[in-house]
């Protein structure tokens, strides 16, 4: 049920936020698949860029192939910036925090700061912004993120592949995206 009530939320900030003058909907999925805890955003990006290529106005970007990281992730706002008329852009990563939070999938409107819970400063990115919590944060981050579960990662990955595209699809239904 977790993608079911993903599902619902990203729905309700795609119909709140997506409108005029914004015109191309732009997947940013921020990580590496060099490190188990930073992968849920490639591993969302493989999820989504096959369903998603026939749509004309949505785009993914940061796949297993091709991540979007701390070196090329200023690039790749720029390109957005620049090959898209008004783009609304989700900005998908993942976050470390408290214990009783792990396996948690945040979404809000506004920009994510990547990188900051490894003491990191990278542009903030993204008008909404989705995290999953993929472990405990405080200490030794870069060990906690190369120590974290595969199958947790995995899993996160999976709930908001299917509930962004099932999302895409109520919203085509309902001809909100065109």
């Amino acid at each position: 049920m977790a993608s079911i009530d993903f599902s619902s939320s990203f729905t309700n900030y795609i119909e709140k936020h997506y409108r005029y003058p914004y015109k191309e909907l732009v997947f940013l999925c921020i990580g590496t698949d060099r490190s188990t805890g930073d992968s849920l955003g490639p591993l969302i990006g493989y999820k989504l860029a096959k369903p998603l290529e026939r749509h004309n106005n949505i785009h993914v970007y940061g796949t297993l192939e091709e991540p979007v990281h701390a070196k090329n992730l200023q690039d790749q706002i720029d390109f957005i910036h620049t090959n898209f008329s008004h783009p609304f852009i989700v900005a998908i990563d993942a976050c470390l925090g408290k214990v009783d939070r792990v396996g948690y999938i945040t979404i809000g409107s506004g920009p994510l700061n990547p990188g900051a819970g490894v003491n990191k400063q990278l542009p903030s990115v993204g008008d909404l912004h989705i995290m999953g919590i993929v472990n405990l944060g405080g200490y030794m981050e870069y060990m906690i993120l190369q120590n974290t579960r595969l199958q947790l990662v995995m899993k996160m990955a999976d709930t908001i592949a299917e509930g962004i595209k099932f999302s895409i699809w109520k919203l085509q239904k309902q001809k909100l995206l065109s």
